[in-house]
């Protein structure tokens, strides 16, 4: 499914990926970890199109097509999702508002037709009932006035109506409490664990791991992947540490 070949990246001018090589298969979850500076939010970044990123050799694709020579919107139409550290408040625009027109959009790239306002609204409570978010939040503008929590569960959301295809989510279990960490786990796994699709994430620690167990871990370090394992990497990195398990 995600194909990524000896990508290197710079942010102003600065190098952040190093040649980091990954394979990810439908119906796999990828956990990358790291310490501080290592690279993980640029890979998101830099396969989600955000601008300033600039990719200065390798390739990256999803489904046997380059996502790197499309525009962010085409890369979510084309099935990409990418999950913020710190989901963006959007003023004067409601949650509803933001998925009905964001859910379209994709459906119109894709030659499919439109929902209609009662589809969409029969879809989004479906979608929130999985993460426990009462459906006047969606009424609400985006994310604004929201806990980190709510945040977090509204984005998760989005990702359900949205139906990617591949989910890369940066730090979702940031701001988290143990309540909220559960809900949301429960979700990613109601939602993106299935045949066709995957999901990379992207954590500082163990502890999202343990309510969505991955298939793979994988230790990044100065812009490339280090060291791959299964879930057990991921305890002893909490136990040992990034400069003991990496070594």
């Amino acid at each position: 499914m995600l194909r990524i070949d000896n990508l290197h990246a710079t942010v102003a001018d600065k190098p952040i990926l190093n040649g980091l090589t990954l394979a990810v298969n439908a119906g796999e979850v990828h956990a990358i970890m790291g310490p501080n500076g290592a690279g993980k939010s640029t890979l998101a970044y830099v396969l989600g199109g955000r601008p300033g990123y600039e990719v200065t050799s390798g390739s990256a694709t999803l489904d046997g097509q380059d996502i790197l020579a499309l525009a962010p919107h085409e890369r979510a139409a084309a099935g990409l999702f990418l999950g913020f550290q710190y989901p963006v408040e959007i003023p004067g625009v409601s949650n509803v508002q933001f998925l009905r027109e964001a859910l379209n959009s994709q459906r119109r790239a894709r030659g499919e037709e439109p929902l209609s306002g009662g589809e969409f609204l029969k879809l989004a409570r479906e979608k929130a009932a999985l993460l426990k978010l009462d459906m006047d939040m969606l009424k609400r503008q985006v994310n604004v006035g929201f806990s980190g929590g709510e945040k977090k569960r509204a984005e998760m959301v989005q990702m359900g109506i949205l139906d990617p295809r591949l989910a890369l989510l940066d730090e979702t279990d940031s701001g988290l409490d143990i309540d909220a960490l559960r809900v949301v786990g429960d979700g990613i796994n109601a939602i993106m664990r299935r045949p066709d699709k995957a999901v990379v994430l992207i954590t500082h620690y163990q502890r999202l791991l343990d309510y969505v167990r991955p298939d793979f871990v994988h230790i990044l370090s100065q812009g490339r992947i280090v060291k791959t394992g299964g879930p057990g990497l991921a305890l002893r990195l909490e136990e040992e540490g990034y400069e003991a398990v990496a070594a």
